[in-house]
């Protein structure tokens, strides 16, 4: 694994411009979000997808989210109706994960055992950075493993994922709160995680 110190503010180039090689090699990539750390690779490269679930030990039942630039992106790969599209608005970019319904656009790997989709604009630097680089959306799960706590110290990070990932973008401590979790494929819109930025009147 490499590891590559990047300014959160301000990131060198140089840096983004590995972690987009990495990507496009079909590689998985560790980076900082406003939230925990993520772990991610390109949303269509089956195989770099297809690691993911056996390091986070989940199966194709389980939900992968992936990060895009803002709204508009969004709206090619989820169903988003005009009141889903204003709380959106009011919420974005944010430490908040959307369940929506998926549309074709969304790799079948993905939607083989459900029809919807997680979603995140994060309000993150580095983040969008690599979005507007790399041209479309990355995978973003946390980079943690099964029974393991959420990490934010990235010496603890990077020995956790040493010979597991290709590449980590080091920028300082991470958070240990993940993102609140928002299902809109319900009749009533459902909270299934109260993270970072929950409160009480969020929909």
């Amino acid at each position: 694994m490499e590891r590559l110190y990047t300014y959160a503010q301000n990131p060198q180039p140089r840096n983004i411009s590995q972690a987009i090689n990495v990507l496009r090699d079909g590689g998985l990539i560790i980076y900082p979000t406003d939230t925990v750390y993520g772990l991610g690779c390109d949303l269509f490269n089956k195989k770099a997808i297809e690691r993911i679930y056996q390091i986070k030990g989940f199966n194709k039942k389980s939900l992968l989210s992936f990060i895009c630039p803002d709204l508009k992106n969004i709206a090619k790969y989820a169903h988003v109706s005009t009141p889903v599209y204003k709380v959106m608005r009011r919420l974005l970019p944010g430490p908040f994960t959307f369940i929506l319904q998926a549309t074709r656009e969304v790799p079948k790997i993905l939607v083989e055992k459900r029809k919807t989709v997680g979603l995140r604009v994060p309000d993150n630097v580095i983040c969008h950075t690599l979005l507007e680089a790399f041209g479309h959306p990355i995978i973003s799960t946390s980079a943690t493993l099964p029974g393991v706590a959420y990490l934010n110290d990235p010496e603890e990070i990077a020995e956790l994922f040493e010979h597991k990932v290709d590449l980590f973008i080091d920028s300082d401590f991470g958070g240990l709160e993940p993102s609140t979790m928002i299902d809109f494929t319900r009749e009533e819109p459902a909270i299934l995680r109260k993270g970072k930025g929950y409160r009480d009147d969020i929909i």
